[in-house]
Parts: structure tokens; C-alpha cells; sequence
């Protein structure tokens, strides 16, 4: 006799971002997307980190209001040099601006996620840390990767899933998607404890 299993819960993504959708999709899970409207300005004294975990559950809990029952998925993600937050460029001068202080430098990407469960209200956080080193690169190719690639929605101004690899040196992290903007390891693992199954016969 075959055991009745009750439906999953529906999936939604709270993020805009192309990255973080294709990212999900690797996953062969159905899923919506709906974006949040939130603040996304850092506290005053806020740790990268700290920013990072509280804007991600804030997208997800925001989400999860508007679709009860639901589990939300929320993600932010802060660079760091210096222990100063390094934003999405937006401008061609701003995004050239970054790689030039980056260059020869090691930044610290802080990936948050959170899995909001709306059936019980529970909040699993968690900061995937990727330690990035640039490679030292004249202004002339850092200007022609920008004009090429122009990822001026990108913190830290380079795709390292796209040409961007090319002015990277090393990347150390437990979780090669986290720099992308949405860490499956971690997500895939939080999907697990909240009940949803990604292999069935």
C-alpha cells in the first residue's frame, strides 16, 4: 500500500537578481520569484557580516508575509576591503574605481541565506564566508574587461562565472555558488531539514 505524502510547500526566491534565479534552478525544484521591497542600507556600526544575515532574513521575512505557508528563501551578500563595505559599482568609472583598489588584494565576499519555513515560522541563517584574491592588473585591461563584461550590478565588479575568472587569482570557500550569490551547499541543506526531497524514484 503506497503512503499518501503530503505536497511540498510552495518555494519562492526573494531576489531580483538573474544570478540568484539561474542559481536555483540547478536545483530542479519549482519555485516562484517574488522581490522583496526593503531597505538595504547598512546600520550604523554594523559588521559586514551582521549586514549581510540581517538583510537576508529581512527579504525572506518580508516575502513570507505576503505567501503564508510558504518557504522563502532570502540572500545578501556584502564585499569587504579593508573592513569597508564595497557595494554594486552601477557605473562604468565606479566599477573601475573598485577594481583598481582591489587589485593585488584579497576582498572578503560575505554570502548570507535564509530559509524562511512560513508553515512554523522558523528562520535557519546562515554567512558563507570566499576570500577573493584579484590579480594586479594595469588599468588598461581592468578598463577593456569592464567595457567587455560591464558588470556594474555586481559587488566587487567582476562575474566569476563569466570573463570576470580572468582577473581573479584564488578563491578559497566551502561553497563554490556562494560567490555567484546564492550558496546551494548551504541551501541544499537547509531544503533537506525543512522536509523537501530532490531525489525520488
Amino acid at each position: 500500500m503506497n503512503q499518501r505524502h503530503s505536497p511540498p510547500p510552495p518555494l519562492i526566491l526573494a531576489s531580483s537578481s538573474t544570478y540568484r534565479r539561474e542559481l536555483l534552478e540547478r536545483l530542479r525544484l519549482p519555485f516562484t520569484v517574488d522581490v522583496p521591497a526593503i531597505d538595504e542600507a547598512p546600520l550604523a556600526g554594523e559588521s559586514p557580516s551582521a549586514t549581510a544575515l540581517r538583510l537576508a532574513r529581512e527579504k525572506a521575512r518580508a516575502v513570507a508575509a505576503r505567501h503564508p505557508g510558504s518557504l522563502v528563501i532570502g540572500s545578501d551578500q556584502v564585499a569587504t576591503l579593508d573592513d569597508g563595505q564595497i557595494g554594486k559599482p552601477g557605473t562604468h568609472a565606479a566599477a573601475l574605481d573598485q577594481l583598481r583598489k582591489m587589485r593585488g588584494r584579497e576582498v572578503i565576499f560575505h554570502t548570507a541565506l535564509c530559509l524562511w519555513d512560513g508553515r512554523t515560522g522558523n528562520c535557519m541563517l546562515e554567512d558563507i564566508r570566499t576570500a577573493v584574491t584579484f590579480r594586479d592588473l594595469p588599468d588598461a585591461e581592468l578598463d577593456a574587461y569592464l567595457r567587455i563584461e560591464q558588470p556594474y550590478d555586481c559587488a566587487g565588479s567582476a562575474k566569476n562565472e563569466g570573463l570576470g575568472i580572468a582577473i581573479l587569482e584564488r578563491i578559497d570557500s566551502s561553497d563554490p555558488t556562494a560567490l555567484t550569490g546564492l550558496p546551494l551547499i548551504a541551501l541544499t541543506g537547509m531544503l533537506r531539514a525543512a522536509g523537501v526531497t530532490f531525489f525520488q524514484d
